[in-house]
């Protein structure tokens, strides 16, 4: 039985700020499920241990002159043998795992994800004292990356993977910060982790890890040629046949509306004539007009650049010109929530706005949306996009990394053939956005044909059974030279 080790800085249930959690929280145990023996490694933030029973001990020990515990417990509603890095760089912190109060990195962030690092590093080589030692360290995303960089520095050692969730943060730090951390100097170099004259913990895992994956094919190919790859691009394509793109899964069990509790009514392919009892009921919750007549628009995530905003804004006034309704859920920059907030107080009856993170809402407006927007500028693989094809609420998406291996858009041959699947635009152009939205909304008001492009979407398959097999191959394979 091989023998995992995945560490990752959040994981769902226990703590969550975007789809690493979801990844985490799902891939390990279907992998434990599939005849793997699993540890899933994160720190004991304070919100975690608030929201756990009292965990065992599993050791106490000294890692590069820092005292730490180990404790132990099982991801909430899984089998999963989950071990929690017991230190107050990260007990004694409340709230948002990375962030503080005014919304800025904690100031020691290097030092404490580097301290997570060098327990799984201390793990996966067998120094810290543990009666288990794993075949594979899989790390994931820049919290992560210099664990496996520290991993080989020692022989025997085991195979290490990383995942790279999204370039975009790639924990960046200066020469001082570096030197304080006590990592080698061979590491500040530009073949190991310096990049542009800071360290790059998320370079610690591009350079040195056996196999690197991305969480879509698109994405992986996207990473390799500029700007996806921020300047990372020469080194991802010096390492490209060590790269693979794995689509991420879904929870089918937590994102299935035949049994979700968060509906007001549930609903499958064969009942999609109960979906419009979820629509009228999130048109209740949020104070929007109440009925059938027009499509309801839903868009969930954060309200940052990324996810679309700047093509979103500029013609908002278009879209909500339209026979449409619009339901907005999420935080992010301010100036993008007042924006949306000033716009939905003008328009009570067709655009809602809540800023905040809510689950129940989330499922809610998954299933009463018909078409949920997700123009991302980059998206590594993107989940919303998964639950709503799931939910038969069609997504309307760029054609950019995960979103593009995802979506089949809805046009004369696909309409035809039956793999249609939603709406896909190309450029980031917000004139090309609301193009795709007219050509959603006049397909809405084809009830028939918008039904069999609704069962289209709800036929993929999503979940994480075939992503987990395509992770056990690549942890079992022979390593490429």
């Amino acid at each position: 039985m091989e023998r995992l080790l995945f560490v990752a800085s959040e994981a769902y249930p226990l703590i969550k700020t975007g789809g690493l959690a979801d990844v985490a929280g799902s891939l390990p145990e279907v992998l434990r499920q599939q005849g793997m023996d699993v540890r899933l490694l994160l720190p004991a933030y304070q919100q975690v241990l608030e929201t756990i029973a009292p965990p065992t001990l599993v050791a106490e020990l000294d890692v590069h002159g820092t005292p730490l515990r180990i404790l132990g417990t099982t991801l909430p509603g899984t089998a999963l043998q989950t071990w929690l890095l017991d230190h107050p760089l990260f007990t004694g912190r409340p709230g948002n795992p990375y962030l503080d109060t005014h919304g800025q990195p904690w100031p020691d962030n290097a030092e404490r994800f580097l301290l997570l690092c060098r327990l799984a590093a201390a793990i996966a080589v067998g120094e810290a004292g543990l009666d288990w030692i794993p075949d594979i360290l899989h790390c994931n995303d820049w919290h992560t990356g210099p664990a496996i960089a520290l991993t080989h520095l020692h022989h025997p050692r085991p195979r290490t993977v990383f995942t790279v969730h999204s370039l975009a943060h790639m924990g960046l730090f200066d020469r001082a910060t570096f030197e304080r951390l006590q990592l080698p100097e061979d590491f500040w170099h530009e073949d190991a982790m310096e990049f542009y004259n800071q360290v790059s913990f998320i370079k610690g895992g591009l350079v040195y890890a056996d196999c690197i994956t991305t969480v879509s094919p698109n994405y992986a190919r996207e990473i390799c040629e500029s700007p996806g790859g921020m300047g990372l691009e020469g080194l991802l394509r010096q390492r490209r046949k060590h790269l693979t793109g794995i689509l991420n899964g879904i929870d089918s069990a937590v994102w299935n509306p035949a049994m979700d509790p968060h509906l007001a009514k549930r609903y499958s392919a064969r009942s999609l004539g109960d979906k419009v009892r979820n629509k009228r009921a999130l048109q209740a919750r949020l104070g929007l007009a109440e009925g059938n007549e027009r499509p309801l628009l839903g868009l969930v995530g954060r309200l940052v650049a990324q996810k679309g905003l700047e093509l979103i804004l500029p013609v908002l006034d278009e879209i909500l010109a339209l026979p449409v309704q619009l339901a907005v859920l999420g935080t992010g920059e301010s100036h993008y929530e007042q924006l949306l907030q000033a716009r939905a107080a003008a328009n009570p009856d067709t655009m809602a706005v809540v800023l905040a993170y809510d689950e129940n809402l989330a499922h809610g407006i998954e299933a009463g949306a018909d078409i949920f927007l997700m123009p991302s500028l980059f998206e590594p693989c993107g989940l919303n996009q998964l639950y709503s094809l799931r939910y038969g609420t069609l997504p309307l998406v760029r054609a950019v990394g995960g979103l593009a291996d995802t979506v089949v858009d809805s046009n004369p041959q696909t309409l035809a053939d039956g793999t249609a699947t939603g709406f896909v635009f190309e450029q980031p152009d917000a004139a090309e956005l609301l193009a795709a939205l007219r050509r959603a909304t006049a397909l809405w008001y084809d009830q028939k044909q918008w039904r069999q492009v609704q069962r289209n979407a709800m036929r993929q398959d999503f979940s994480w059974q075939h992503s987990a097999n395509l992770y056990h191959q690549l942890y079992i394979s022979p390593l490429k030279t």
